[in-house]
């Protein structure tokens, strides 16, 4: 068998690319499920990355196998045909309710970041995923190829500069008081299993499209491990910031202090973060209503882009501390069936 690194890179760049969203790329994903708790937060971090390693690697050699072309024959395959339904239409409202999360950091980042008008940045995004998802899949590979990359080189330049400063080893140790502490513990898990459930919008065709289990396999390895490296390098950041909750775009600020210089460049690569996510998450709810209602791709488009917007309105720091961890604990289910399925059943004769 042909051992194709450049395709597994090319999938590990699209698994990165559809976790790091909003959420993830400002840094408020990653303070809301790890380092406002700390040295516990970051051995939190360890656990999510053998499950991002395991996991996504795991659903798409499953998806691949089954022949799965959307997510809904994937949940259906997972959870039998009724439940799987059911799992659809939760689906469907969490990738809806993430869409409008991505559209209001994308309105944060012009607000608190350009000093520019929130709508703006909303709508300018709106257009170019229009634009983007005309060209198709190709489409999403190239601006993923080219935005991961530049993400993976500033989190580690930042890491850097926070590892270097001399307070660093007394913050990394601090484990602060927590009032929910079961959160915490449920933290890796919920993690992992929203991000997972989310990204099985895109995972799930791309790796049918494919349809090489060695390099699907090591994709999921690779993407997986990237997004270890990018969490562990953001919490290492993160924890040198005081009063890192009540920022909406903490790793930003960051930036601004330690590389005035890159501040512009790196805005630059967090609104490319939370635009290939708009369109993963646009790209996969289309193609379910698609597929539940069997409505033209244009007017489901219009729905979906109308919903979000409505949705964005709200506060983006509270929207996404509100509705990533309930989204979390929602899809624990869901990582708990993709562990138990053997793998070496489902190939289809």
């Amino acid at each position: 068998m042909d051992k194709n690194w450049a395709a597994a890179f090319q999938i590990a760049a699209v698994y990165v690319g559809t976790v790091v969203g909003a959420g993830f790329a400002t840094g408020k994903e990653i303070v809301e499920f790890f380092s406002r708790f700390g040295l516990l937060g970051f051995f939190s971090i360890l656990m999510s990355g053998y499950l991002l390693v395991y996991m996504g690697s795991k659903l798409m050699r499953m998806a691949a196998r089954i022949k799965a072309r959307s997510y809904q024959e994937f949940n259906e395959y997972l959870f039998g045909k009724w439940a799987g339904k059911g799992i659809n239409i939760l689906m469907l409202i969490m990738l809806i309710g993430v869409s409008a999360v991505m559209l209001a950091g994308a309105g944060a980042v012009f607000k608190e970041q350009l000093g520019l008008s929130k709508n703006m940045g909303v709508f300018l995004t709106i257009f170019l995923s229009i634009f983007v998802m005309l060209v198709g899949m190709k489409g999403l590979f190239a601006v993923n190829t080219f935005v991961v990359p530049l993400m993976i080189s500033f989190s580690l330049m930042l890491m850097g500069l926070s590892v270097t400063s001399p307070h660093f080893i007394d913050q990394l140790f601090i484990i602060p008081e927590v009032n929910h502490s079961w959160k915490m513990v449920l933290s890796p898990f919920s993690y992992t299993a929203f991000n997972l459930a989310l990204a099985q919008a895109v995972l799930v065709p791309v790796a049918t499209e494919i349809n090489d289990d060695w390099t699907i396999k090591w994709g999921g390895i690779l993407g997986g491990a990237a997004l270890t490296v990018i969490l562990i390098s953001s919490h290492f950041t993160l924890i040198m910031l005081p009063e890192l909750e009540k920022y909406e775009i903490p790793m930003a600020f960051i930036m601004k202090n330690l590389a005035p210089g890159f501040h512009w460049l790196y805005v630059m690569v967090i609104y490319g973060e939370i635009f290939t996510s708009v369109i993963g998450n646009v790209f996969g709810i289309e193609r379910q209503l698609k597929q539940m209602l069997n409505i033209p791709t244009a007017a489901s488009i219009t729905a979906i882009f109308v919903l979000s917007y409505l949705l964005s309105l709200f506060d983006y720091g509270r929207l996404l501390s509100y509705l990533y961890p309930l989204f979390g604990n929602v899809s624990l289910l869901f990582i708990v069936l993709l562990w138990i399925k053997p793998l070496s059943e489902n190939k289809r004769r």
